[in-house]
């Protein structure tokens, strides 16, 4: 019962650690901005760069998911044991502050894939707490399914993995995206949703012209056509190295009598200043700054809408570049005009491809040669033994 019982409490650790790893891997900006939330409910808020922030977002999602991999596979059992033990006691004393002072809504352990109250995280935190005891005490009692001799593939294949995922989403998108502002979502049904007084994130999505404040939302999500809104937060630490693809989309846009605006938060200031910079000449709009981060994770990024509808997402590193060919079809003939195909079916397949497979093989592999190595000593000791008694009856 033991035995059993430690295996059931490392499993529950395991899946839970592997994935919240995960999902703040595929979202490095979206841990950031949580880990920034944290900085200012303790009054911290600006005592790191943002560069800090960044690094400590990534560190932490390749820490929880490869101690969640470690435990699942026993590997250090005794240090992995005693490190999760460790992070649940700082976690849970944490998730308790913040369901009594409640500085924020969420604690973003799921990242946005669940949601939870901060009461259900302390709670959650309580149940995992109680595990992570059980596996420090008896961490022996755990199974495991490579050998230690092939424990280090695991280990390197586990870490180069979750780096690699949350190097690709921040230099193109999340890999999974997980907020209310997917590819495919209808932005007008669901804004308009929002007049009906339903608590949805749409409720903060506005669009106001900045030259005279009057608000398009409304105009630009019924807008039949395609629309494409160039997305940036904050314009003055927007990366500018890529202005020719984007004033090469306005372009376009303006050729195809396409609506383009900047959505932005920045000052009167500092749109100037990016004008000056870019030569920009389309309309800057006032979007609420976290709605736009929450929007797409890059600054800035380009989103295309048609008929109220997320078509594409675009990182700055990602922009679709226009040849002198192409630039004469609408896109309704462009392949960056249409739905993409890599559905979330496409997406899991390839992870189960790409990490689940490699390692399900591993341990098949290892567990049939220390089984094959198990049978070859046995057959060695077999002949001692019958050997034995045959001496001690000559004797």
């Amino acid at each position: 019962m033991k035995k059993l019982c430690v295996n059931i409490c490392r499993f529950i650790l395991a899946v839970t650690f592997i994935l919240s790893g995960f999902v703040k891997a595929v979202d490095p900006l979206g841990t950031q901005y949580k880990i920034n939330d944290y900085l200012e409910a303790m009054h911290l808020g600006g005592l790191l760069p943002g560069w800090a922030t960044l690094a400590a977002s990534v560190f932490q999602a390749g820490l929880e998911f490869c101690l969640g991999i470690f435990l699942l596979f026993a590997i250090q059992r005794r240090l992995t044991s005693r490190l999760i033990l460790l992070i649940m006691l700082v976690m849970t004393p944490l998730t308790l502050w913040l369901a009594i002072a409640n500085p924020i809504t969420d604690c973003g352990c799921f990242g946005d894939a669940v949601v939870l109250t901060n009461w259900q995280t302390f709670w959650k935190n309580i149940v995992l707490l109680a595990c992570a005891v059980v596996v420090a005490l008896w961490p022996k009692e755990m199974f495991r399914f490579v050998s230690e001799s092939n424990q280090w593939i695991v280990i390197n294949y586990s870490a180069l993995f979750i780096l690699a995922i949350s190097a690709w989403s921040l230099y193109y998108l999340p890999t999974f995206d997980f907020r209310p502002y997917h590819v495919g979502t209808n932005l007008r049904q669901q804004w308009q949703r929002t007049m009906d007084g339903e608590d949805l994130p749409y409720a903060d999505f506005f669009i106001e012209q900045n030259s005279d404040g009057e608000d398009i939302t409304e105009a630009v999500l019924a807008d039949t056509s395609y629309v494409f809104l160039l997305v940036s937060p904050h314009l003055e630490q927007a990366d500018d190295s890529h202005l020719d693809l984007i004033n090469q989309l306005y372009e376009y846009a303006t050729d195809h009598d396409y609506a383009f605006y900047c959505l932005t938060a920045s000052t009167e200031e500092n749109i100037t200043n990016w004008r000056n910079l870019t030569g920009a000449e389309y309309p800057f709009c006032q979007t609420d700054d976290i709605t736009l981060k929450t929007i797409i994770r890059s600054n800035p990024g380009m989103v295309l809408l048609k008929d109220g509808t997320i078509i594409r997402k675009w990182s700055h590193n990602d922009l679709p570049a226009i040849d002198d060919a192409a630039a004469t079809l609408p896109l309704e003939q462009q392949p960056f005009g249409q739905l993409p195909d890599d559905s979330v079916a496409r997406k899991i397949t390839l992870l189960l491809l790409w990490f689940v497979l490699p390692l399900a093989l591993l341990s098949l592999a290892d567990r049939t040669w220390m089984w094959t190595k198990w049978l070859r000593r046995k057959s060695r000791n077999a002949p001692k033994a019958q050997a034995a008694p045959d001496t001690q009856e000559a004797h």
